[in-house]
């Protein structure tokens, strides 16, 4: 159950904005029909509009057709797929790899163990889901750099 404060409507202040036409959807107009009827199908048929007018304004291309016998040489995945695609591409036994890109959600899963052990929400008097936070987004940025480069230079990044 919600809790709803009246406004006092004996408030002078009150009084001059509800004059104006302020106060909409603050105090007690209803969401229907104003909202509901009037101000969604607008903006649905806005978002409709502007779909239809970027596809006809600048229509997707189609590349060339597929040949299953032309393999490119490297075959790289979508950028946010770079960090598991160079575990997989750098580790020579595939099981492990597999395994190692099995626990990235396991790990991901216990991040709300770890940030739960205290009631702080500044990041500097939680040092450890700070350092593990930390660890993983500069090894993602690694892995995920990595990966895009030829795979001698790809564990370096090519600096040594």
């Amino acid at each position: 159950m919600s809790t709803l404060k009246k406004p006092n409507l004996a408030d002078p202040d009150l009084r001059a904005k509800l004059a104006k036409g302020m106060g909409h959807n603050y105090y007690g107009e209803p969401a229907w029909p104003n909202d509901l009827l009037y101000v969604f199908p607008i903006v649905i048929m806005g978002t409709i509009a502007l779909c239809i007018g970027l596809a006809v304004l600048d229509p997707a291309m189609v590349g060339e057709p597929s040949d299953p016998f032309a393999t490119p040489l490297e075959i790289l995945p979508e950028w946010y797929l770079y960090p598991s695609f160079q575990i997989l591409r750098t580790v020579p036994n595939k099981l492990l790899g597999i395994s190692m890109m099995g626990s990235i959600p396991l790990g991901l899963m216990l991040v709300p163990f770890i940030e739960s052990v205290n009631k702080f929400q500044n990041p500097f008097r939680r040092p450890v889901a700070t350092t593990v936070f930390l660890f993983g987004t500069l090894v993602t940025l690694w892995l995920g750099i990595g990966a895009a480069l030829p795979i001698d230079k790809s564990l370096t990044l090519g600096l040594f």
